[in-house]
């Protein structure tokens, strides 16, 4: 959600920005705008809609100077237009604000009073006129800025460049990530690693609370107490070719074909090569002496999570609770001294996961995190991080993060059966050759994609949509259904086929297509009875099976998508791909944009 640039360089700024911000359009916006410094005066140039209304401002309108900050907005207070986008500018302040100030509306009536004129609906631009209105009762920027940050209650990122000064950004995080990169004689500032990735390898992280003073040539970091802190510059390998189409169509495309790939990598990276036993690196985690798993996070992940309680519950024999992060935080359920909390999230910067992680601390055994970025906030405020290995996600609709995010989660469950003596050696080496045999059924299922694609197309003119699935196929009907939803806009829902006689069903009609996961496996049967009692009320089913579940169920189904038999544990990672497959070839069909879909931000760091 939203996108941060700052640029204190050599070369002129603006093309520089644009570019940055280009690589956080997958966090997903509505606007977009830079400002900068040039001989010493403030500048601005914003747009609605895409960063390329944005350049072509700027090419009749140039934005001169080396200095300078930029935003990509997701509009949260105001509508989106030219004069709610950011930068705000208020006098000699301009800021470019990530997150939800929560006390704007105290803040807006106390500087009202004193005499400060708003211009927009916006919480942000409150920021810009505090700071100004400081720096008009004689504060430096500096000072000005650290002491509107004081009065700041919420979540955000922020920066602020100043009239009459082309060395100087200072940026602040709560709530909301932030990074400082480190050029020769340049330095930057970028919501994260990849904004910044053609401009430096080298990396400091901003932690809670943090406020950095930025010029060409030094950062000075102070904690929430105002003590200088010092925060460790890493160095961060970005394959910037992991962020090109690379001859796909579309991100969501290259990202699916990346599948066999990733989730390879993410074998390796646990199960050690000649060895049927998990390990996890550098971590001590002893599932015996736990009697319970608590599992929390949103979206798409929180389906993984209830995928995994299918796994843990049945291989190791743990009980599980699965909460939705935004509910979990606010429900405060009690959390015992033997509870493992873990925490699953693409970004490590989910505010709601990371609330609920904070909720954890003190009263959980340990806590673990499942991330795709080693370096985000979630991964450094738990005992455990767990990487996926998934590489950069640019597409909003998560693809290769969700199949890692499962891969790492059922070897977390094979570790905790051997830690609680739940399966035996042959059953372990069992259910380590299905993970390593996985990425080849990956393969095989990539290969049904023009098939796939001819199901999308009539799906494409569907209004409604079910997915139905008993077991470990049921999250993933919940994920199917929200695939679609995301990127086409057809109404879709998931269901466990055995809840169909408790509502759904009165829906079927022949207008309906009802998309049935169900591979050969020991709840079949029951599951075909179901997709019988769909066609019974002509409802046009979509089944995808493997060959022995086509030939015993394909009778009167509207069309079949052929998966490779797969061990049953693997299976709801193998079914993946076709759910993807689906939801993206119907929204190819019905012209969306797949990759941005409207209203929809890649990592969501505000409430």
């Amino acid at each position: 959600m939203c996108g941060i640039v700052g640029v204190l360089g050599k070369h002129e700024a603006a093309p520089i920005l644009v570019e940055a911000l280009k690589r956080l359009e997958y966090r997903g916006y509505d606007s977009a705008g830079i400002a900068t410094v040039n001989d010493g005066k403030l500048g601005r140039r914003r747009a609605v809609g895409k960063l390329v209304n944005l350049s072509d401002l700027l090419v009749h309108d140039p934005l001169p100077g080396k200095s300078g900050i930029g935003h990509t907005r997701w509009a949260t207070h105001g509508a989106p237009s030219v004069s709610n986008a950011h930068p705000h500018q208020a006098g000699r302040v301009a800021v470019v604000h990530n997150g939800i100030v929560e006390n704007y509306r105290e803040l807006r009536a106390e500087l009202a009073e004193n005499g400060m004129d708003f211009q927009t609906e916006t919480d942000t631009e409150t920021v810009a006129l505090m700071t100004e209105f400081h720096m008009k009762s004689g504060l430096g920027p500096v000072e000005a800025a650290f002491k509107t940050i004081d009065r700041l209650q919420g979540a955000f990122a922020l920066a602020f460049l100043f009239d009459g000064e082309d060395d100087l950004i200072v940026a602040a995080r709560k709530g909301s990530p932030l990074a400082i990169g480190h050029g020769d004689g340049e330095m930057f500032v970028g919501s994260d690693a990849i904004a910044l990735a053609p401009l430096t390898d080298r990396i400091t992280y901003l932690e809670e609370g943090d406020r950095a003073v930025v010029t060409r040539t030094s950062v000075e970091i102070r904690n929430e107490a105002g003590e200088v802190a010092n925060r460790e510059i890493r160095k961060i390998q970005l394959d910037q070719a992991r962020t090109d189409k690379g001859g796909h169509k579309h991100f969501m495309a290259k990202e699916i074909a990346e599948q066999p790939v990733v989730v390879a990598e993410a074998i390796r990276s646990y199960l050690p090569t000649g060895s049927d036993r998990v390990v996890l690196p550098d971590a001590d985690l002893d599932f015996s002496k736990l009697d319970r798993l608590t599992m929390v996070a949103c979206g798409t992940a929180f389906y993984a999570c209830l995928t995994a309680k299918y796994w843990f519950e049945q291989l190791a024999r743990m009980p599980v609770e699965v909460d939705i992060a935004s509910e979990f935080r606010y429900r405060e359920p009690p959390i015992t001294d033997r509870t493992l909390a873990l925490f699953v999230s693409q970004s490590g910067e989910t505010a709601d996961t990371l609330a609920a992680l904070r909720y954890c601390e003190g009263k959980a055994d340990k806590i673990v995190s499942v991330v795709n970025v080693p370096e985000s906030s979630i991964a450094r405020e738990s005992d455990v991080a767990l990487p996926i290995h998934a590489g950069v996600e640019i597409g909003v609709a998560s693809t290769k993060a969700f199949t890692c995010q499962l891969s790492v989660l059922l070897m977390l469950a094979l570790k905790a059966a051997a830690d609680r003596g739940t399966l035996d050696d042959d059953a372990l080496a069992d259910h380590a050759a299905a993970l390593r045999g996985l990425p080849t059924l990956l393969n095989a299922a990539l290969d049904q994609e023009e098939a796939i694609r001819k199901s999308a197309q009539r799906l494409s003119e569907a209004r409604d949509v079910l997915f139905l699935g008993r077991g470990l196929m049921y999250p993933l009907a919940l994920e199917g259904a929200l695939k679609l939803k995301e990127i086409s806009y057809i109404h879709a829902e998931g269901y466990a086929s055995g809840e169909l006689k408790h509502g759904p069903i009165a829906l079927i009609d022949k207008h309906m297509p009802v998309v049935v996961m169900a591979p050969r496996d020991a709840v079949f049967d029951k599951t075909v009875s179901n997709m019988q009692e769909v066609m019974a009320r002509k409802g046009k089913v979509i089944l995808v099976s493997d060959d022995d579940g086509i030939a015993d169920a394909k009778d009167g189904v509207w069309s079949t998508i052929r998966m490779p038999h797969a061990h049953a544990s693997v299976a709801p990672i193998l079914y993946s791909v076709p759910a993807q497959l689906l939801a993206y070839h119907t929204a190819v069909a019905k012209g969306t944009d797949v990759d941005q879909p409207r209203n929809l931000a890649k990592s969501v760091t505000v409430e």
